[in-house]
């Protein structure tokens, strides 16, 4: 039985918006969790505790963490072998529900992709799951600092020309969402894994968004349910 709808929805006002991928718009789930417990095995680590870890952050900041005594020289060639992996294998990825409509919805309203994934992966991923990428995006190759460093969020602001207050972040994982908040910014969790890191407001996929652009301004209407 399909929850009821509540008729006054939860209303965040913003300038632009900020909009993660994986978890966000694509679920990738299933392809990040392929790769990464292929490479936990080559390492003698748990996968579960691997998958724990891995949302959101770049692999060299995910490395950095699970082999903490590691050269990060060897972290960031590894993942760029990582990355090619992830490229490769798109099988089973597909849009968030509701990705679609709310990318759609965006036409008139100013936003930026902000992934820790680069310009490759994200191409492959945002493909397969059928959505198209936003003008402005800020990958790993536009960064110094994986999130959840806000330099990610900064720089997408910054390229828009909206003063980080006046953004709303839209994130899954621990890492986005704590840099989303270290940026200044409001965060909208989408789905159950955002929920356990406390973000402004959270919604179970993107179904129920609205967003409108009025006088120059951007309505985010949430209907949380």
């Amino acid at each position: 039985m399909t929850a009821a709808v509540p008729t006054q929805p939860t209303v965040l006002t913003a300038r632009a918006l900020l909009l993660d991928m994986d978890g966000t718009l694509v679920n990738s789930d299933a392809a990040v969790e392929r790769v990464w417990r292929r490479w936990a095995e080559r390492h003698g680590l748990a996968g579960d505790e691997v998958i724990k870890v891995v949302h959101g952050r770049q692999g060299y900041a995910t490395m950095a963490v699970l082999l903490p005594d590691r050269p990060m020289e060897q972290n960031l060639a590894d993942n760029k072998r990582l990355l090619a992996e992830e490229t490769a294998d798109v099988d089973g990825v597909v849009p968030i529900p509701g990705a679609p409509e709310f990318l759609a919805s965006l036409a008139e309203v100013p936003h930026a992709l902000v992934t820790s994934a680069d310009v490759a992966l994200s191409t492959a991923r945002m493909g397969a799951a059928g959505l198209p990428l936003p003008a402005v995006r800020i990958t790993a190759e536009s960064v110094g600092a994986s999130k959840p460093d806000p330099e990610g969020f900064l720089k997408g602001a910054a390229e828009l020309g909206v003063a980080p207050e006046d953004c709303v972040v839209f994130e899954d994982s621990e890492a986005g969402i704590v840099a989303g908040r270290a940026a200044g910014m409001r965060v909208v969790g989408v789905g159950e894994r955002a929920g356990l890191y406390g973000p402004d407001v959270l919604v179970a996929d993107l179904g129920g968004v609205r967003v409108e652009a009025a006088g120059g301004g951007v309505v985010v209407r949430l209907w949380v349910g």
